[in-house]
């Protein structure tokens, strides 16, 4: 994720599968692998499957693809690495809906970070060989079974790390390490507000900040997360669907709080500037309130973009407070990423942080993951597995054309009456 164009080599296709429904299990790739001699020496194809953006919309707009492709040619300092897991962040929900400028136009593959295992090495690659188990991220093109990268932007996991934990690792701690110690200058004895506490960066938060002491975490989240974000260290978990969130911090600090980091954006902003105490920094990271269906919401984008904070540089020096904006994608500092990561590597083999993975799908199931993470379900991250999901996975339905009709008639009929709520308030946790 640099200010550089598209990191990865984005592998094209010879031969495409894009249909409208859902695919069934690809076939499985041959045993030998890309790198290995027999497949360079015989040049023959491989399937490759992939998660491809093909328009801007819903979450249909999101499809499965099965490429044939030739073993690639690595240049000078590329590894081709075999995909074991991929995250799921809330960029790709903005990206399905055009909302995410840095990832290109359609059609193209999504993905921001993986992890898997490099398959074959180009020349003048040194400290990394065919084996090791890696970690990379870029803007996009991740979310495919084999990925092209720059050896340089591959980062060693530890032995105990699972594939799942590797893919949820970069870009949810990236950003909340450079908001918290990069921007934020985290001390002892700070408070902390972090929104949407349930997600990956808000429980990326709330580890990196008990690595501090004496840091009070306040942390907005549904009421039905509380006992797993408190578990996690927020001090101070708020529902913020039933409380004025404002109102229950001033409470326990009548003073506000040191830092408040904010991905909502419109109204929350200006909240956040006015519970920040002098010397305090706010740390603008998204615009979650803008999406608030599955597409494009003009309304929503509009009352966000009205309500947005708006100062002057008089005011901000008479308030003696600080705020900041911070977006990973718009970092061109790729020293600066891998020392971070490197850092974050090292507190998860310390013990002090490790990601919390909400749930798996197969790429055949991406829609049920965007949904998961768009409704604001999960309690940490969303990954999304490249291998195709066996048969035994799937649950047994002997008579599954009625269960599916009647499974549909409800859901549209709750859907329908949740919707206006839905679309006026969307969950911030």
């Amino acid at each position: 994720m640099s200010g550089e164009e598209a990191p990865t080599q984005q592998l094209q296709p010879e031969q495409e599968k894009m249909p409208d429904e859902p695919l069934p299990a690809a076939p499985e790739p041959p045993q030998e692998s890309w790198g290995s001699p027999a497949a360079a020496a015989e040049e023959k194809e491989l399937p490759c499957r992939a998660l491809v953006l093909t328009g801007y919309g819903g979450y249909d707009k999101v499809k499965l693809q099965v490429k044939a492709l030739s073993p690639p040619q690595l240049k000078a300092g590329e590894v081709l690495v075999r995909v074991k897991a991929c995250g799921l962040n809330f960029a790709e929900l903005l990206g399905r809906q055009g909302l995410y400028e840095l990832l290109p136009a359609p059609p193209v593959t999504m993905g921001m970070e993986c992890c898997g295992v490099i398959e074959a090495c180009g020349e003048d690659v040194k400290d990394r060989k065919v084996g090791d188990r890696v970690i990379t991220l870029a803007r996009s093109g991740m979310w495919q079974e084999v990925v092209v990268v720059s050896a340089d932007r591959t980062f060693l996991m530890p032995e105990q790390m699972s594939f799942e934990e590797g893919a949820a690792l970069p870009v949810n701690y990236l950003t909340a390490y450079m908001m918290l110690f990069e921007m934020a200058n985290l001390r002892p004895g700070k408070s902390v507000l972090v929104h949407m506490a349930a997600g990956g960066v808000g429980i990326a938060v709330t580890q990196l900040c008990r690595t501090v002491q004496d840091v009070t975490v306040f942390g907005t989240a549904s009421a039905s997360k509380h006992e797993t974000i408190s578990q996690g260290g927020v001090t101070h978990p708020i529902d913020y669907r039933t409380k004025d969130y404002v109102e229950e911090i001033r409470k326990i600090s009548p003073k506000g709080v040191d830092i408040v980091l904010d991905p909502l954006g419109g109204s929350d902003t200006q909240k956040g500037f006015s519970l920040l105490k002098p010397l305090g920094s706010l740390i603008v990271f998204g615009a979650a309130n803008c999406v608030t269906g599955q597409k494009k919401n003009l309304l929503a984008m509009a009352k966000t973009w009205y309500h947005q904070l708006t100062l002057s540089a008089l005011k901000l020096m008479q308030a003696n407070k600080a705020v900041g904006g911070f977006h990973l994608g718009y970092i061109p500092d790729e020293e600066l990423i891998s020392r971070t990561m490197v850092k974050l590597l090292e507190l998860y083999e310390q013990g002090k942080i490790k990601p919390r993975i909400d749930s798996c799908y197969h790429f055949e199931e991406v829609t049920d993951a965007m949904k998961r993470m768009h409704e604001r379900q999960n309690i940490g991250k969303v990954i999304l597995l490249p291998e195709a999901k066996k048969k035994e996975e799937e649950k047994p339905k002997s008579d599954p054309e009625p269960v599916e009709s009647v499974e549909k008639t409800e859901a549209a009929v709750s859907e329908q009456k949740e919707e206006v709520t839905e679309e006026v308030q969307a969950e911030k946790d």
